[in-house]
This record gives structure tokens, C-alpha cells and sequence, in this order.
């Protein structure tokens, strides 16, 4: 596929919004992918990534190996997604203590496109789509209501970390954030960002890379069988996943670390009506609006063809 600079550019747009999304817990970037219209190209040139892959740069040298690596794709993509997440994580931290309820706004109204540009693109529904419509949403739904675990600093536990958030990350509709949070490791990542603690990037960034070029297999051989039932399976997490970035929540118990620093622990979704002290009702369904405008806006750029 031949691309311009400015196509480049575009895909490195897209990675800042795949890094923002990453980088909030209850949002995951495969929905932004999936709905820019890269997710494809995505898991296909991943999971290109293989030993045959290494051999063609040995025998044939860089140029064809990059090629066959669909190699400017990624690294615009990447590039964009690194310094977005990097960047954002300190941002969405400020943001979900100080001003939560306009941030979860944004994402719902986001998440609420979303489901409508994913499920589209299902061209036969049937008995077999329906129930995996309806297994995606569940398992999605069972995932938002899991409590978080106390932090966990091992250095083996962010490597299994780092495996199990990456394929979340790119499932559409699973934030790969909220599973760091659910496994104890949200903060301990968080922190090394902020301290750019090098060991522990490496070790979350290698247990990332083995979990990516393992999972993106699976995908590929799911979307070249069962093109449709995969499509509606992720429709439901993405459906399944409005719990957790419903707005208005109220916080049944904490976390307390060893610090004495108090973190939601287990919260349920209530009516704006209910929720304490809110007057942002009018903000929030703006931002809702605006989140929903934002996906009409990549799903322009993602049906774009040269």
C-alpha cells in the first residue's frame, strides 16, 4: 500500500489516541483503532512478526525486511501511541482525582459511538454473532465489576503484567489499564513512568512484546475463520465495558496503601441525580456529546481511501 507523508501523519494521530485511551482505566485503544479503521492492519502486521520475518533481513537485507514488516505503519503508529500514553497517564491521574466525572463523560459518550462504527461493520447477523454479542458484553460486564488487588512490586508480576494488560489493550472495548488496576500493577507502572525507572520499563515492555506477538496470532486466525462472529464478540466488550466508564459512581470501599493513600476499591454506577455534591450535569453531557462527535470524526478519517 502506498502512502503519502501526510497518511503517516494521520496513523500517528491516530496512535496519540490510541495512547490517551490506553492510558485511562475503563478505555481501551483497540476501540480507537478498530474504529479508525486500522485494527486490521494492526493485528495483521504484528503478528507478521516471526522468525521466517528475520531470516528475509539476513538473507535479503533491511529494505525487504522492512517491507514485509509493513515497518512505516507501525513505527508512525507507535511513535505516536508511546508518547501519547507516556504523557497522558500524568494528565488522566490529575484528571480522574480531580474532575472524574467529565472525564468518564467524554469516554462514555465515546464508547456509546463506538458500539454503533464496530458493529456495523458486522455483515451477517445470525444465531452464532447474536450469542457472541452476548458472551462479549457479559464477559466485558464480569471484568468492570472485579475489585482491584493491592499493589504488587515484584519484578516477575509486572512481566505477567505487562503480557495479560497488551492483549487487553488491543481488544476493543477491554482497557488494558483497568487490568493493571485489577492486578495491582496500575500504580506500580505509573510510578516508574513518573521516576523513569529504566528496569522496570524494560521488564514491562518485554512481558508487553511477548503477550502482543502471541495474542495478534490469535487474532488474525480469528478474523480469517470467523470474520463476523470476531466483530460481534468485540461489539459486546465494547458494549460490556459501559459499565465501568458510566460517570456517576459512588465508591463502596478502599484501597489503602501502605502510605495511607485511599484509592477506589469497589464502586456502582448510579443516577446523576443520586451522586453528592454534582454540578456538572451540563458539562458532562457536553463532554458526552463531544466524545460522541470525536468518533464520527475518526471514523471519517478511517474510510478514506487514496
Amino acid at each position: 500500500m502506498q502512502r503519502r507523508l501526510v497518511d503517516y501523519l494521520i496513523i500517528s494521530l491516530k496512535g496519540l489516541a490510541m495512547g490517551a485511551a490506553d492510558a485511562v482505566p475503563g478505555v481501551s485503544g483497540g476501540t480507537i483503532a478498530f474504529i479508525s479503521g486500522i485494527y486490521e492492519e494492526l493485528i495483521s502486521s504484528i503478528s507478521n512478526i516471526n522468525i521466517s520475518l528475520f531470516k528475509t533481513l539476513f538473507k535479503k537485507g533491511f529494505k525487504p525486511f522492512w517491507k514485509a514488516l509493513n515497518g512505516n505503519f507501525i513505527l508512525a503508529l507507535f511513535i505516536g501511541i508511546i508518547i501519547s500514553f507516556v504523557s497522558f497517564m500524568k494528565l488522566a491521574k490529575y484528571l480522574l482525582e480531580h474532575h472524574p466525572v467529565l472525564i468518564w463523560s467524554f469516554f462514555f459518550g465515546l464508547i456509546i459511538a463506538s458500539i454503533y462504527f464496530v458493529g456495523k461493520q458486522i455483515t451477517k447477523w445470525n444465531i452464532k454473532t447474536i450469542v457472541a454479542l452476548i458472551i462479549g458484553a457479559i464477559i466485558a460486564y464480569y471484568i468492570s465489576e472485579l475489585p482491584a488487588l493491592g499493589n504488587n512490586h515484584s519484578d516477575y508480576f509486572l512481566f505477567f503484567a505487562g503480557a495479560i494488560a497488551i492483549c487487553a489493550m488491543i481488544l476493543p472495548g477491554i482497557s488494558g489499564s483497568f487490568i493493571l488496576i485489577i492486578l495491582g500493577a496500575y500504580k506500580t507502572l505509573s510510578n516508574a513512568i513518573n521516576d523513569f525507572d529504566i528496569k522496570r520499563l524494560i521488564i514491562f515492555s518485554l512481558g508487553a512484546l511477548i503477550g502482543l506477538l502471541s495474542f495478534s496470532h490469535v487474532l488474525k486466525w480469528l478474523f480469517k475463520n470467523y470474520h463476523n462472529v470476531t466483530l460481534a464478540l468485540l461489539t459486546g466488550f465494547i458494549f460490556g465495558s459501559l459499565n465501568k466508564v458510566w460517570p456517576w459512581k459512588e465508591t463502596l470501599s478502599w484501597y489503602t496503601n501502605s502510605k495511607g493513600i485511599k484509592t477506589p476499591l469497589l464502586q456502582e454506577s448510579i443516577s446523576p441525580l443520586r451522586f453528592n455534591g454534582d454540578n456538572q450535569l451540563i458539562f458532562a453531557i457536553i463532554l458526552m456529546i463531544v466524545g460522541f462527535l470525536t468518533i464520527f470524526t475518526l471514523e471519517k478519517l478511517g474510510s478514506q481511501k487514496q
